[in-house]
């Protein structure tokens, strides 16, 4: 009863953070640009999110082959049809409650594979931190290709995070995070020596112990060059699905390669801070092309829809393989229990 009121409660809040930013991203549309605004979304070429929606989808596929490059040096290979099935499915769950696909993903295929759930985290752990470097390198390439765009907006990000009211830094902000960071890193200490004993203890050093295997992994890997090609590759459809979707308003279209990938650097971050980037991914890709001295009402509009794009393959996708995850596996469950 606790945990699913605790489910409730974060699906609340996630939910209502995304649902209050997209009318805050709306409210700072000036009301003789509503127009503007309403016009690029009529006028917009949807026959663009086709393509978008296949290089997109490629780029799962792609993940989930990857996700299997981590699990061999543990020896497991679980088939490819149940990986992307529980990519997908994950991605799906995630919509409602951050991070609750990767627990979901690992447990479906422990499932239907039979591999142990706690080593599964390990890998998405590993998995995650190439996804950090990968993040890391875009970031780079957007702040060398585009250092004026990138560097103003890094610049009035801190400034609204770091500073005042009366504009000067705030080192009592710094102080109150580390402060907090350290606290429960004591607290933390103490109640893994003080409770050893205790049930719960000993399941989370369990899976502790299964997260240092998955995470040393990589360096056991025998395809280490076709998990590298996996991740350019995933990086570069994601950054070619940004490109083309920026042709798809009539602001956007003359927008070239370089700030595709400078608006899906922070527009990442929007994916990762609300389910599925629901309203913080569109006003990531509007603030940024507007330091580009592109209109933030056709920013708005262009992330609006990529973002729309991405969530419309997610859940048609998600929902395709949970029909089909138990059919393919049909055989497979009634073998095991004759």
């Amino acid at each position: 009863m606790k945990k699913s009121l605790s489910s409730i409660i974060k699906y609340t809040f996630f939910l209502g953070l995304g649902v209050f930013l997209v009318w805050w991203s709306l409210h700072q549309i000036p009301d003789s640009k509503w127009g503007e605004f309403k016009e690029s979304l009529v006028n917009a070429h949807y026959w663009l999110m086709i393509p978008v929606f296949f290089i997109l989808t490629g780029s799962h596929v792609l993940r989930s082959l990857r996700w299997r490059i981590l699990m061999q040096p543990m020896g497991y290979q679980p088939s490819r049809k149940n990986t992307f099935f529980a990519v997908m499915i994950g991605y799906l769950a995630n919509l409602a409650v951050p991070r609750l696909g990767e627990v979901l993903k690992c447990t479906i295929l422990a499932r239907y594979e039979k591999i142990p759930a706690e080593k599964l985290v390990g890998t998405i752990v590993a998995e995650r931190a190439f996804d950090v470097i990968s993040l890391a390198i875009v970031f780079l390439i957007a702040f060398i290709t585009q250092y004026e765009i990138v560097g103003e907006y890094v610049t009035q990000i801190f400034d609204q995070l770091l500073k005042n009211k009366s504009g000067h830094f705030s080192s009592t902000k710094v102080l109150i995070v580390v402060a907090i960071l350290l606290l429960i890193f004591i607290v933390l200490k103490i109640w893994f020596k003080q409770f050893a004993h205790l049930s719960i203890v000993i399941m989370i050093k369990k899976i502790l112990r299964g997260i240092w295997e998955g995470a040393t992994s990589i360096r056991n890997l025998k395809q280490k060059w076709t998990f590298i090609f996996y991740t350019i590759s995933i990086w570069s459809m994601y950054i070619g699905g940004t490109w083309v979707g920026l042709y798809a308003t009539a602001g956007t279209a003359g927008l070239g390669l370089t700030d595709a990938i400078t608006v899906l650097a922070f527009a990442s971050i929007g994916m990762i801070i609300t389910p599925g980037g629901i309203g913080l991914y569109a006003i990531f890709f509007a603030k940024v092309l507007e330091k580009d001295n592109i209109p933030y009402t056709i920013g708005l509009a262009n992330g609006t829809l990529q973002w729309f794009a991405q969530f419309l393959i997610v859940v048609l996708v998600g929902f395709i393989s949970m029909g089909l995850l138990p059919f393919f596996n049909k055989k497979k469950i009634n073998y095991e229990t004759r």
